[in-house]
């Protein structure tokens, strides 16, 4: 039987790993926090009252296993004058399969089917939940969109009503052999998943191992000159009992290039790694060169990192 594997977080940074570890024998269910409001996840979930589909969207395109043709036909976004503009074709058949079958978790399960996905995408909840952010300011920030375009440092984040959490994701945490805390937005793809008490008691009772697959550039509005180690230190705040155990970092050198285009056009900077401080944490530091580029774009190397995690799971 192969060894269970869940993945908590959303967005980019977890659409691409799953892309690595669906070629790996594992049992594997993403757990997708559904809290973005921007664009056209922002559209739909004022018009439909549903979770945000967007990271939903994401991540069933990358575990998707038909022709390379459907990924796209989902991706693509309208550019036209009329209310379609901007909207994604797998956001939209996201929103209607969670009118025509009743929720968010059984039109994911019923579009997996046509896609012929390589494991399990579930959202962390069925609840149209808005997040709020407490700024080291003192100011109440409402809205995943403008909690990370607020000029100032998060101190907390939070539901405005607690969420109810999808059973199949407390299900699925408790039997784990492995907890992937997904590079990613930290707060906002990342924490939001661990704000709540069920969502913790469950990594509590599960055996899995937690590790957190570390991002190689900081984020504006949330990360702004984080290191390697601030980064598992608010994770080990929001975490219970348990906490992280493994931490893996990029140490490929990032071409100047990228650092320069990236600190220019989006203000993002390098995560730097604080040896002696992550030495402090008690945790298992794994290293490798994870620098890939893909159209332009740097990102983890898929098939390496998801490599990495495999040979962690096995040990």
């Amino acid at each position: 039987m192969n060894k269970k594997v869940v993945i908590l977080g959303g967005g980019t940074g977890t659409s691409t790993l799953v892309r690595g570890l669906k070629q790996f024998p594992i049992d594997l269910s993403v757990v997708v926090s559904v809290c973005d409001d921007g664009r056209s996840t922002g559209k739909l979930r004022k018009e439909f009252d549903i979770p945000a589909v967007g990271d939903l969207r994401k991540v069933i395109a990358s575990l998707s296993e038909t022709e390379p043709l459907f990924e796209k036909l989902l991706e693509y976004r309208f550019k036209t004058n009329s209310d379609l503009n901007g909207h994604t074709v797998g956001n939209l058949l996201l929103a209607a399969l969670c009118n025509i079958t009743g929720n968010m978790s059984e039109g994911i399960e019923s579009l997996s089917k046509v896609l012929n996905i390589k494991g399990k995408v579930l959202p962390l909840t069925e609840d149209n939940v808005v997040l709020v952010g407490k700024m080291l300011d003192g100011t109440i920030v409402e809205g995943e969109h403008n909690i990370t375009e607020y000029n100032g440092i998060i101190e907390k984040i939070n539901y405005k009503t607690e969420p109810v959490i999808t059973p199949a994701v407390i299900n699925e945490i408790k039997n784990a052999d492995m907890i992937i805390l997904s590079m990613g937005s930290l707060y906002t793809s990342i924490v939001c998943n661990l704000i709540s008490k069920e969502v913790i008691d469950a990594i509590d009772e599960s055996r899995g191992k937690i590790v957190y697959v570390c991002n190689m550039f900081t984020q504006p509005g949330e990360t702004d000159n984080f290191t390697v180690s601030k980064h598992v230190k608010v994770l080990n705040e929001y975490l219970g009992k348990r906490k992280v155990e493994s931490v893996i970092i990029n140490e490929g050198r990032v071409p100047d290039i990228y650092i320069e285009k990236y600190h220019r056009e989006e203000e993002k900077d390098p995560v730097l790694m604080d040896k002696e401080e992550l030495e402090k944490l008690n945790l298992k530091i794994i290293k490798d060169n994870f620098v890939t580029v893909d159209n332009g774009t740097l990102k983890h190397d898929a098939i390496k990192l998801s490599l990495k995690l495999f040979e962690e799971l096995i040990k």
